[in-house]
């Protein structure tokens, strides 16, 4: 026996916002592979600029888990572009440094984001970007602004970027 299929009577909002943050993912790392980085170093190497932070507190702006995180700083502690160092207020604690060259590559990565995100948005008429991006800021903020506890964790698809 076959089963009637139900019948959709909303947009796939699911199918739309993962394949289009999909493709965005894919062109972002394409995109800072041009100067050697993962959006997740580019993330941690803004985030540390901004201020004076520790690992964990960069693990936790770019919602990036401790053993990723670690990955993540060894990279770029490997290609020079950041240092670990002992925070002055916490002797447990590790504040992440960029280095000069780290400052430079972040500069250029960020100005690398900037484009990608331009392009995207360029496709779509100006005033169809400006809701966009509010309706996605006001969902993001808003009612989907934190995750649902279920029976099982929801992986995520990506990481929080900057």
């Amino acid at each position: 026996m076959t089963a009637i299929a139900p019948t959709r009577r909303e947009p796939d909002l699911s199918y739309l916002l993962d394949h289009t943050s999909h493709v965005l993912r894919t062109r972002m790392a394409a995109a800072l592979a041009e100067v050697g980085l993962t959006a997740r170093m580019h993330c941690v190497l803004v985030h540390a600029m901004a201020e004076e932070r520790t690992q964990a507190q960069l693990a936790e702006l770019g919602d990036i888990d401790k053993t990723t995180m670690v990955v993540t700083v060894d990279a770029l502690e490997r290609a020079g572009l950041a240092e670990r160092r002992p925070s002055g207020t916490d002797r447990r604690a590790r504040i992440i440094t960029v280095t000069e060259e780290g400052a430079r590559v972040a500069v250029r990565s960020q100005e690398i984001v900037d484009r990608v995100h331009r392009e995207v948005l360029a496709t779509l008429p100006a005033e169809e970007r400006e809701v966009l991006v509010r309706a996605l800021t006001r969902l993001a903020t808003g009612h989907l602004a934190e995750p649902v506890e279920g029976p099982q964790q929801v992986r995520r698809a990506r990481q929080r970027e900057s």
